[in-house]
Parts: structure tokens; C-alpha cells; sequence
């Protein structure tokens, strides 16, 4: 897969940073324009990191009052999209060893109803299929909840948010080799643990 920044991501990175300093002026419309276009992305990588799409939406939240809160120290030395993610990586990190010294709520409970996230499937097949899929999707989900916390996001931010290594580096606060061997030991941790699948 070609990862590459096209025009058009460069047009929609100027168009961020645009109404980010709007933003930071104080303009409410531009804000919910933001919101708008980088909640889905937000509450994706929320849900794939906690594990409990439930709560996704509240921790997204505060990720979004945070960017108007910080707005008046923005600077746009890096895409608007590294400093969200790097924001909801603040936010994820806390809440996640809260949890962990509360003990309350694990990232995979057996005892769930369903599986940890769903997809819509647009080309529904057969039964069997779908079950395969489904459990498949299931295995990849909790595969990815089991890593540790940097390895979870990296992956997740790569595969799900297309983000090239240099924006990875800068949300992990860590270099670009390093961004490169932890997913590469991310991805072998979660070939051992989806192996029955792949053969």
C-alpha cells in the first residue's frame, strides 16, 4: 500500500491548520468544523486503543475539549493531525492506567455480548462467511487490545489512520527507527496470536 501523501492530503492538511488558527482566534465555526471532520477518526482510534467502543464517544470528547482549550498555544509546526493524535494519545494513556490501578473495567471481557468493535459489512455473503469474517475481526480485535500500550497505538495509527512513520515518531514522542522496530515487533507479536488464521 502506497502511504505517500497525495495533493489532495496536503490540500486537507493546509485546509486543518487553517481553521486550527481560527480556531485559536476563538471561532467556534471553525472548531465544529474540525470536529466534524476528525471525530470518526478520533473515536476509532479511542475505541481500538480501550477496547470498549462504549465509552469511546465520552474519552473523544475530552480529546476535542482539549484542542479548544490548548488552541491559544497551537502552532502549526506539524500537521493538526499529529497533534490530535498526540493529544488522544495523552488522554488514552491516562485513562488506561487509571483503569489499571482501579481495576474496574479489563480491555476484553469473555462475558461481552458482542465483539469488542463491529463493522458494518456493505457485501454481506453467505452465513458461514460472515461468521468466518466476524470471528476473524474479533480474533484481529482483541489480538491488537492484548499489546502493550505504544505497540496497540502504533499499529493502530498506521494501519487504521494511514499516518506515515514521521507522524507516528512525533505522537510516541520517540524517533522514526524506533517507531519502525516497534511495529515490527507488534506485527510478529500478532502473527503468533492470529497463526490458526493465516494458515
Amino acid at each position: 500500500m502506497n502511504l505517500d501523501a497525495s495533493p489532495n492530503d496536503d490540500s486537507s492538511a493546509a485546509e486543518d491548520v487553517q481553521l486550527m488558527l481560527r480556531v485559536r482566534d476563538g471561532d467556534i465555526d471553525a472548531f465544529e468544523s474540525l470536529v466534524v471532520k476528525h471525530q470518526h477518526s478520533v473515536i476509532g482510534t479511542v475505541a481500538r486503543m480501550m477496547g470498549n467502543p462504549s465509552d469511546s464517544e465520552d474519552i473523544a470528547q475530552q480529546v476535542f475539549i482539549r484542542v479548544w482549550k490548548s488552541a491559544v498555544r497551537y502552532e502549526p509546526s506539524a500537521k493538526f493531525t499529529t497533534w490530535l493524535m498526540t493529544i488522544t494519545r495523552n488522554l488514552v494513556f491516562n485513562e488506561s492506567r487509571r483503569r489499571s490501578r482501579a481495576r474496574v473495567v479489563p480491555l476484553h471481557d469473555d462475558a461481552d455480548d458482542g465483539p469488542t468493535v463491529q463493522y458494518a459489512d456493505p457485501e454481506a455473503g453467505s452465513p458461514a462467511d460472515d461468521l468466518l469474517d466476524a470471528e476473524l475481526r474479533d480474533a484481529v480485535d482483541t489480538a491488537i487490545a492484548e499489546l502493550p500500550e505504544k505497540h496497540r497505538l502504533a499499529i493502530i495509527l498506521r494501519r487504521y489512520e494511514n499516518m506515515a512513520y514521521e507522524e507516528i515518531a512525533k505522537v510516541l514522542k520517540t524517533s522514526v527507527p524506533a517507531v519502525k522496530s516497534i511495529l515490527f515487533r507488534a506485527r510478529a507479536d500478532l502473527k503468533a496470536k492470529l497463526q490458526r488464521y493465516l494458515e
